[in-house]
């Protein structure tokens, strides 16, 4: 087994937003600290909860470099470095890791919808051009491919391809894939109400949606499973589970930016095609949140 990158809780942090739509980078800077103070294990920087796929090219760095200088190493940084051109998540993965980046997450090309052998083909590429360790990321629902489990095999012999965060919520094929691949790759949970099916599973944690709003209590959960823990960690993940929920009546950051706007963190609006939520949905989740008491 490679070394393992995080164990435990990684937010996939939003990007938070200035009300005129330009990159809030001390906005993100308050919200490195707040999930550091709040025991976040990893940050995850530029990812789908990050509207990566709407930064230009000059943000996108930008911020792989604000979250790696203000977070100075007091947990690990992974930077998003997905595309669907190879060449530029070349260029990307190496500026990331220029840049001090801890491990790279990158998405399965969207939009082509390559087959499996030019899936390994990208992967290797990109995995050639650096040395950091890399996250594979399996969300078919937002690429139109999914990663087969003989593809995760086979890329897992590579020193550098370390992980899968594991989105696709079919637990049938992440149970597969542990028993496949589990001792040459670590699986994290992409799925917030999944966390311990996975973690049950021999996960090694999540990159979370719910950690931007509630990083010590998305950790705790982990590190129950971790502890082996399965009863306590269960009735966190079922407590949370109306919220979890809440979290995605829309498509994600639409409702954790309308949520951490909510409780008063650094968040702002979307950025367009992404718009605010219905009125109905807005008040679905003010009652989730007031539920949990981050909201009077």
């Amino acid at each position: 087994m490679k070394n393992t990158i995080f164990t435990g809780a990684g937010v996939a942090i939003i990007t938070p937003m200035t009300a005129d739509g330009a990159v809030d980078f001390d906005g993100l800077k308050k919200l490195i600290d707040f999930q550091i103070e709040g025991g976040t294990d990893a940050i995850i920087i530029c990812g789908t909860t990050g509207e990566s796929s709407t930064l230009s090219d000059e943000e996108h760095r930008a911020a792989i470099r604000c979250a790696v200088e203000h977070t100075a190493n007091r947990i690990p940084v992974i930077a998003g470095t997905g595309s669907n051109d190879t060449q530029y998540a070349v260029d990307l993965s190496r500026e990331a890791q220029e840049l001090g980046a801890d491990g790279l997450l990158i998405v399965t090309p969207y939009y082509n919808k390559c087959t499996q052998k030019g899936l390994y083909k990208h992967y290797m590429q990109i995995a050639d051009s650096v040395d950091l360790p890399i996250i594979l990321y399996n969300i078919p629902s937002r690429t139109g491919v999914a990663i087969d489990i003989s593809t995760v095999e086979a890329l897992g012999q590579h020193k550098n391809i370390a992980a899968v965060k594991e989105a696709s919520g079919n637990i049938s094929y992440t149970a597969k894939l542990a028993a496949k691949c589990g001792d040459i790759v670590d699986i994290y949970s992409g799925n917030d109400d999944m966390i311990v099916p996975i973690m049950s599973l021999g996960g090694k944690g999540v990159i979370s949606v719910l950690s931007n709003i509630l990083p010590g209590e998305t950790h705790r959960m982990c590190q129950l499973c971790l502890d082996n823990n399965f009863v306590e960690a269960t009735k966190l993940q079922l407590d949370y589970l109306n919220l979890i929920n809440t979290l995605f009546i829309e498509v994600n950051p639409i409702p954790v930016k309308a949520a951490m706007n909510m409780i008063g963190l650094p968040s702002g609006p979307c950025r367009m095609p992404l718009c605010e939520m219905t009125d109905e949905h807005i008040e679905a989740m003010r009652k989730a949140l007031i539920a949990k008491g981050l909201i009077g």
